[in-house]
């Protein structure tokens, strides 16, 4: 199958860097001593589709291809619970809660579209809440008790994790909301392009053409390119200022706590800021997924490419 119109023109756009990005994108959080107790110790991620750190305690969440796993400089992965699931949109809402979407992992009785979960035990158990086995998000996020979801091309809006509404569509990669949840980003091929009415609508995309986004304080807000240059704005992305290169290479997630700690997932590591995406250091490398053959599938594969 071929990409989605999206990912051709970034490609046009951007060049050629692009296409394993969307591959990588298919696929803006710590839980307790109980789940890292229990939880399986791999040694290796790969596949990264989000970033998280829970309130209750500043645990780092990696949100992957096969599950969901903890980070620590110097530790290894643990996946928490037992779900090998692929887990695609991802975002921490509250303490030990997150919220995600993605596939059922093969041979569990998981649906193929997991709609829309949640946990409540930082990952230990998930709950289904709404659109099981219709849809897969694959950006997340929330503010003031909205989450904004990005699926099948549309914008959808849910304040109660039940029902949503359809919004606007568009040909995007990522979203980002405003802590005041009045304004919405998404990157596109045209650069990142706003909507100041929840969605419905949006602007002309104005440059540069970001990958992901993280808008964690009003006048802090974080995007990643894809070459994996890290760019941060005061005003809302009407300006930006170039930062750093995270080491790695192209970008699969970045997710900014405040203004001065950031998580970004390149090519080959999980990298941690705490000034402000200046410097970065790494928390855990990155295997390559071809280079895992047990964990790929034939449908796995299939998603990829006909949803970057």
């Amino acid at each position: 199958m071929t990409a989605r119109p999206a990912v051709r023109k970034l490609l046009a756009v951007v060049g050629a860097s692009l296409a394993s990005l969307a591959l990588t994108a298919c696929g803006g959080s710590a839980g307790t001593d109980t789940a890292a107790d229990t939880s399986d110790s791999s040694g290796t991620l790969s596949h990264v589709h989000g970033l998280g750190v829970d309130p209750a305690d500043g645990r780092v969440y990696v949100a992957t291809h096969t599950g969901v796993y903890t980070v620590a400089k110097g530790g290894k992965p643990k996946l928490v619970g037992d779900s090998r699931d692929d887990f695609m949109g991802f975002t921490v809402t509250g303490e030990n809660t997150f919220v995600a979407s993605g596939h059922g992992a093969e041979g569990s009785d998981r649906p193929g579209n997991v709609g829309l979960i949640e946990t409540k035990d930082a990952g230990r158990t998930w709950t289904s809440r709404s659109l099981s086995g219709e849809a897969d998000f694959h950006s997340l996020d929330s503010a003031k008790g909205t989450v904004y979801g990005y699926e099948g091309g549309r914008i959808r809006v849910s304040s109660d994790l039940k029902s949503w509404e359809d919004r606007a569509t568009l040909e995007a990669l990522d979203l980002a909301v405003s802590p005041a949840g009045d304004r919405l980003l998404a990157t596109t091929a045209d650069g990142v392009v706003a909507s100041a009415d929840g969605g419905r609508t949006f602007g002309k995309g104005a440059e540069p053409v970001q990958a992901f986004l993280s808008w964690p304080a009003e006048k802090s807000l974080f995007g990643i390119d894809p070459s994996g240059k890290l760019s941060g704005s005061a005003d809302g992305g009407k300006t930006w200022k170039q930062l750093t290169t995270v080491p790695g290479g192209q970008p699969q997630a970045l997710t900014a706590v405040d203004a001065e700690h950031v998580l970004a997932a390149t090519q080959d590591g999980v990298y941690e800021s705490v000034d402000g995406g200046r410097t970065f250091t790494e928390l855990a490398p990155l295997a390559t997924w071809s280079s895992r053959p047990s964990e790929r599938s034939p449908a796995r594969d299939s998603c990829c490419l006909r949803h970057p």
